[in-house]
């Protein structure tokens, strides 16, 4: 079975191999040949999406961290008890613009209006003023946060990417904002370092088309699109649409764009990418494919491997199961048994077993037939599991006989489950060609003793069972003890 494993590996290994180096040599090929589609239609759209995804990455960190303020029940507690001692969450906002290096933290009081951040108070906000319209908006929105840029009153009105967190106290009143600002130089950091990673010409402008934000590298003296060289023609269409591609001359070389609004912001993000430089990454794409289609390779061998082995592993399991139960047969239980065993005194853990049998089965397949007695044991089985923990093991011994291994369970404890499982099967109606049969079932309790081996135990939980049937039936046996609940119905 192994050299067979093996050889099914091998040979997916060279199919794959061999499939991916035509593929990744015909695609370069007709790379080459349609540069101008692969870059309008994936190449620059794919880098759109990869940095604003990225930039949404980023913008987590402070997100996460404006959540926390949120819900921190110190912040929560100051505001709710009056906002007593100012100098508290003055310390408190300044640990936090240290601690997570943030250009400023902030709350702004539902009840007092008063904007305190880090270096003190800075001011009450007020409806009538237009700068103080975030809190208002923020107030009355629905989400949780918002992010939007702004200049900062309080750092030199430097433009500042806020993360505005809505406060709530324990009854979910609003009772304020808060958040933490970074500086619009780290976005700029951002910009340089997706640059440098995709090799794009990257930049931000608002609606009305200025440029907002850009590499140290970005060439021109243009401050708005309308006054860019080749774009300029272009510059109603990028600002009246979500999302565009296209393509323009610029000093004699063919620049491919692809624009997209970012709402977090209200800026447009924009992609530049020349045709000129693009040959040298189609190259450098196709050593980047055949990486993938290694990597790609080693996941479909890891998958074929993994495959086989659990379709062993099933073919083990098909070994150890009953088929007309789903439950262990007599072997598989027979391994679980014996390794509990040997780890029970280990564990130091009690170890109980129960054995239950059907009562008068042979009354039961005579008036039903061998159906209705196979439908009647897998309504022992399901009721059964429905009242055993998943790491009890249930088992079909033998006939109408099925075992039930508890681990951790002392023999008081094995009684009281053997009860409960009895309990629930005699008021488990079993409904069989519209008749509704009574089923009641006989159960033997014993707990396994220090050094004792598997035929000793059987034999014990055998005998209780015994003296069930002998009592009476319907009803559960242990030793030292006796239980009585007798049943006269035709079918126990």
């Amino acid at each position: 079975m192994l050299r067979k494993k093996k050889q099914v590996i091998l040979v997916v290994s060279l199919l794959l191999v061999t499939g991916f180096l035509v593929t990744s040599f015909a695609s370069y090929h007709a790379s080459r040949a349609s540069l101008r589609s692969e870059i309008a239609f994936n190449e620059l759209p794919l880098t759109s999406d990869n940095v604003y995804s990225e930039i949404q990455r980023d913008l987590l960190r402070p997100i996460f961290i404006s959540s926390l303020m949120a819900n921190d029940t110190f912040l929560r507690d100051w505001a709710i008890e009056g906002e007593r001692n100012k100098d508290q969450i003055v310390r408190y906002l300044k640990e936090i613009r240290e601690k997570y290096e943030a250009v400023t933290s902030f709350f702004v009081s539902e009840k007092t209006r008063i904007y305190y951040q880090s270096d003190g108070i800075l001011k009450k906000v007020k409806k009538s003023e237009e700068r103080d319209k975030w809190y208002f908006r923020v107030r009355e929105m629905e989400p949780l946060y918002e992010t939007n840029i702004d200049p900062d009153m309080a750092n030199k009105d430097t433009m500042t990417i806020f993360i505005n967190y809505k406060v709530f106290d324990y009854d979910q009143n609003f009772i304020g904002a808060t958040g933490i600002g970074l500086e619009i130089r780290t976005v700029r950091q951002l910009i340089e370092s997706y640059q440098r990673r995709y090799k794009r010409n990257i930049f931000f402008i608002n609606r009305q088309g200025d440029i907002i934000l850009h590499s140290t590298t970005f060439s021109g003296e243009a401050t708005n699109i309308r006054g860019m060289e080749g774009l300029s023609a272009h510059a109603d269409k990028i600002l009246m649409t979500e999302s565009s591609t296209l393509q323009y001359e610029k000093s004699g070389d063919t620049i491919h764009l692809n624009t997209r609004f970012i709402p977090d912001f209200d800026w447009y993000l924009l992609v530049e990418q020349s045709e000129t430089n693009a040959l040298e990454n189609i190259h450098k794409a196709l050593w980047v494919n055949l990486a993938i289609c290694a990597l790609i390779t080693l996941i479909v061998l890891f998958i074929t491997n993994f495959t086989i082995t659990g379709y062993q592993e099933k073919l083990e399991k098909m070994a150890a199961t009953d088929k007309l139960t789903g439950t262990f047969n007599r072997q598989g239980f027979d391994i679980l048994l014996d390794q509990a065993l040997k780890e029970s005194p280990r564990k130091q853990t009690a170890l109980s077993l129960i054995l239950l049998d059907v009562d008068r089965f042979k009354r039961i397949n005579d008036t039903l037939g061998h159906s209705g007695g196979d439908n009647v044991l897998r309504h022992i089985v399901q009721t059964t599991r429905q009242n055993i923990r998943n790491e009890d093991v249930l088992g079909r011994w033998g006939g109408e006989e099925f075992l039930i291994l508890l681990k951790e369970c002392d023999l008081d404890n094995a009684f009281l489950l053997a009860e409960k499982i009895r309990k629930a099967i005699k008021n488990t109606p079993f409904h069989f060609n519209g008749r509704e049969i009574p089923v009641t079932i006989s159960l033997g309790v014993a707990e396994h003793k220090p050094g004792e081996g598997i035929d000793a135990l059987f034999n014990r939980v055998d005998h209780m069972l015994y003296l069930a049937k002998q009592n009476g039936r319907d009803r559960s046996e242990k030793e030292e003890q006796t239980h009585h609940n007798r049943n006269s119905s035709d079918f126990t």
